[in-house]
């Protein structure tokens, strides 16, 4: 993507056709959706306050994405080569979560669990070097 400023994380949708990704373009960094591929087609505005990581619904009926400490969600009503039409913006959850150069959350496929890391709660407590992941845990449950 090419554009005049910094434009970042582009989330390919389920179907293939748009692309969601965040841009400083008007001075604060805001989520915005095009056609894919053909980009320059088109390009509307997701966030209105503000907005970062994208990160579609497998069902592509909503976007997730974080502003601050916010994870937030804002429902896809109609995508259309003429444009898109979305609802209202909703807070999902509150928290200090790590943030970084990647996208640094998951979302199940049915949109109801998020995969999250937890920023250190306080400087007492030593930080966690390391995390386990546990594939196909049903199995160690036989």
């Amino acid at each position: 993507m090419v554009g005049p400023r910094s434009q970042w994380y582009p989330q390919i949708s389920p179907s293939g056709k748009w692309v969601a990704y965040h841009s400083r373009e008007p001075g604060r960094t805001e989520i915005y959706i095009s056609p894919y591929p053909n980009v320059d087609a088109g390009r509307w505005q997701v966030t209105p306050s503000g907005g970062a990581y994208p990160m579609w619904s497998s069902s592509e009926e909503e976007l997730f994405y974080r502003n601050g400490d916010q994870m937030m969600a804002v429902p896809v009503v109609a995508l259309t080569e003429g444009g898109i039409e979305l609802g209202t913006s909703s807070v999902l959850f509150v928290g200090s979560y790590t943030s970084g150069a990647v996208r640094h959350y998951d979302v199940t496929a049915d949109g109801q669990r998020f995969l999250m890391i937890k920023e250190e709660v306080s400087s007492e407590e030593s930080a966690p070097n390391e995390i386990h992941v546990v594939l196909n845990w049903f199995e160690e449950l036989r």
